[in-house]
């Protein structure tokens, strides 16, 4: 990828060389909260990776969140509060009282520091495949960091209680080393993992979203003041090359995604008054 540093002050090399290009400034956040373990595998894969990591990710819990811009206290306030990450006190960690998509935003901005080149979210604990990514707060914070000109890769594990991080790690890690090969434009990548011993996973590849959710929804008949809502596993009728699919077969899974842009279906042109 072509990284762009900023300014160098350091002194010019006694061989005459160039000193080496600062690494690529990396933003990591997640919506699972600053105390996820899937963030700090995240966060120890970037750093092994020789990126320049900062993490800003939500003070708690905020799954389900889209591209949701919550957060500012009375008179514009973003409350934030510095952590420290065990084994990774070189990393600046940030809680912030806010969505991911809303880090995402004010980190372009230049709320943590220089404006970073990448964004990565996750590790999220629990899948996030099919039309259903719309509404993860993980790839949520992906599509903000796309549409403000930043390239993001989106991580989940398929499990709400992981049990095999080395899996996790292994694929972060090869999922890391692919995308830094092609994050020259703003795009998205969202990469599932199975929750399965490194033996039984079957490799990385690439898949098409299903039709929906790794999960559906399912409305009963309302009652007095409320509607019974309970969410099911999806059908069993996926395409072979799908991500859902790929993933309970033991697959690691990329699916390359673009957030909202304008159609270019014709018949929808309003004649000019």
């Amino acid at each position: 990828m072509t990284a762009h540093p900023s300014p160098s002050s350091a002194p010019d090399r006694e061989d005459g060389l160039e000193p080496d290009p600062a690494p690529p400034r990396v933003l990591i956040t997640n919506d699972d909260g600053i105390g996820s373990r899937g963030l700090h595998v995240l966060a120890e894969a970037a750093v092994a990776a020789g990126l320049d990591v900062t993490v800003a990710a939500p003070r708690g819990q905020r799954s389900g969140s889209g591209t949701a811009m919550s957060a500012l206290e009375a008179g514009g306030r973003l409350l934030v509060e510095e952590r420290k990450l065990d084994g990774l006190d070189q990393v600046r960690a940030v809680a912030v009282e806010a969505s991911p998509a809303m880090i995402v935003l004010v980190a372009a901005y230049g709320a943590f520091g220089p404006r970073p080149a990448l964004v990565l979210s996750g590790i999220n604990h629990g899948p996030n495949a099919g039309r259903a990514v719309l509404h993860s707060g993980t790839v949520g914070a992906a599509f903000t960091a796309e549409s403000s000109g930043i390239p993001a890769l989106a991580i989940s594990v398929a499990s709400e209680m992981p049990a095999h991080w080395d899996t996790a790690a292994q694929v972060t890690a090869q999922a890391l080393e692919w995308f830094l090969a092609r994050a020259d434009r703003p795009t998205v990548a969202n990469v599932n993992i199975p929750d399965v011993p490194p033996a039984q996973l079957k490799g990385f590849r690439s898949a098409h979203l299903a039709d929906y959710g790794a999960v559906q929804v399912a409305v009963g008949e309302p009652g007095r003041g409320f509607i019974p809502v309970t969410f099911t596993r999806a059908r069993p009728d996926l395409g072979d090359d799908t991500d859902i699919a790929l993933l309970r077969q033991g697959w690691a899974t990329v699916t390359v995604l673009h957030s909202p842009r304008e159609s270019r279906e014709p018949g929808y042109e309003v004649p000019a008054s």
